[in-house]
């Protein structure tokens, strides 16, 4: 006679098997849904600040767009067209309700900001992927390089020449790029000029701008990559692996290396802010044709819309990279985001 012994592990277990997987499913999502929704507020906040932050500066677009000899009248009827008489706060939650729909607003010379930004983007982000997979492609072979020789002369050349390049702006890496690339050998272009379709005309000219941008980055994540794997080399596993009588590189590729991805994940997302950022200063050197450009006009003119449009596109590039880094981070410790 069947009890309740027998009832099976959906009843010892005080729920269905259905409920259990659907409960294992559940965590993690809800999980990932809040720290989608606070890096969406995250990013609401910062463009707040920059609706806030253009309104402190003198002037107005209304007076930076003027034309020479327009009268006074002309130029608060412009105010009166650009919404510059509302209030700051009612105009940035136009801009938002707005932004859902993709409408980035309209610059103060008439210009939809997507349409102003569906060109240099595109060239800001080319640029930005290949200095930031160059910056983990390096810092991750340098930091193994080190990590096999701990404390000889490689490992402490290896941390000292990481420490003294990340401390370098990337202003002074670029000049120095073309100074030695540019004016002395002649090997590389040092200013790049755009195609028909408003990309780079050939690849050489993204050499010296994505060397510029990762030359710093290289040296902040081949510090984190050697730390990494030197916590994750005093782990009790990696001593059974060596008591076991594996060679060291057998140890760092697959016992080591593996343990330290969530730091060197962490440390590759942040560095993607860092070469965005970089990247404004980087184009205006080599003249490079991306959103530094449009951003400094758009700083020069004071229009809010162009301003906040370039902060949400590189925001949204940034958090997608922060939710991957995290979403790594997350299946090193067994799914636990």
């Amino acid at each position: 006679m069947a009890g309740p012994l027998s009832a099976g592990p959906a009843v010892r277990d005080g729920a269905p098997p259905t409920a259990r997987t659907a409960g294992r499913l559940t965590g993690p999502a809800l999980r990932f849904g809040s720290l989608l929704a606070r890096r969406a507020l995250l990013l609401a906040a910062l463009l707040a600040l920059v609706f806030a932050a253009v309104e402190l500066l003198p002037g107005d677009a209304a007076d930076a767009t003027s034309e020479r000899g327009e009268s006074t009248a002309d130029t608060a009827t412009r105010r009166e067209l650009l919404g510059l008489d509302r209030p700051v706060a009612e105009r940035f939650l136009d801009w938002m309700t707005a932004l859902p729909t993709g409408d980035l607003g309209t610059s103060a010379r008439g210009e939809r900001v997507r349409d102003l930004l569906s060109g240099p983007f595109p060239n800001t982000l080319v640029l930005g992927g290949l200095a930031l997979l160059l910056t983990v492609c390096v810092s991750l072979g340098l930091g193994c390089w080190a990590a096999l020789r701990p404390g000889r002369a490689v490992d402490r050349m290896v941390s000292a020449s990481a420490t003294a390049v990340l401390a370098l702006p990337e202003f002074v890496v670029a000049v120095a790029l073309v100074l030695v690339f540019a004016l002395w050998t002649d090997l590389l272009p040092a200013v790049t000029t755009s195609g028909a379709d408003g990309a780079p005309a050939s690849w050489e000219m993204l050499v010296l701008p994505v060397l510029a941008l990762a030359i710093p980055q290289i040296g902040w994540n081949t510090r984190i990559v050697r730390a990494a794997l030197a916590d994750e080399a005093k782990a009790p596993h990696i001593e059974t692996a060596v008591l076991d009588g594996l060679s060291p590189r057998r140890v760092l590729t697959h016992h080591v290396l593996p343990g330290a991805l969530p730091a060197v994940a962490a440390g590759a997302a942040t560095s993607t802010g860092m070469l965005l950022g970089g990247a404004v200063v980087v184009e205006t050197v080599f003249n490079y044709p991306g959103i530094g450009a449009v951003l400094a006009g758009a700083v020069g003119d004071r229009d809010t819309p162009v301003i906040a449009g370039v902060v949400m596109v590189t925001g949204a590039v940034i958090t997608c990279v922060l939710l991957l880094a995290d979403l790594v981070r997350a299946r090193a410790a067994g799914g636990r985001i």
